[in-house]
């Protein structure tokens, strides 16, 4: 099971880091990644790592905000978010995909575990 949490209400430029802890299972052999859907839009891909952390996708309209982390001893995957904007607001969600993939994928047709999302929104 996995559980995103740290959402809330942030400012425009400024900074937050959210956290996706699993339990029940062990998340460590498995690619993980950021979702954000934001009102009235699909879901998106927001950031991507590797189960070994080597390797790392971001998607464009984050790329050099955003970075994606992971502590495998704990269980956790974590986003921290700089630079903030108003369209950085949505619904984050935390999601593994288990099947040992090589690469990591950027649709959630990808991944096969989700956690409740949580609302992330940035005033202007």
């Amino acid at each position: 099971q996995l559980q995103a949490c740290g959402g809330g209400l942030v400012q425009a430029g400024g900074f937050r880091r959210i956290s996706c802890a699993a339990s029940g299972r062990i998340f460590s052999p498995y690619n993980m990644a950021w979702f954000r859907q934001g009102p009235g839009k699909e879901r998106e891909i927001v950031a991507a790592i590797t189960a070994s952390a080597g390797k790392t996708y971001y998607a464009r309209s984050v790329k050099g905000r955003f970075t994606i982390s992971r502590e495998n001893a704990n269980n956790t995957v974590y986003l921290q978010m700089n630079s903030l904007k108003p369209e950085d607001t949505a619904v984050y969600y935390c999601a593994a995909d288990r099947r040992h993939s090589m690469a990591v994928a950027i649709s959630p047709h990808g991944y096969d575990s989700w956690g409740l999302g949580t609302q992330f929104t940035v005033s202007s």
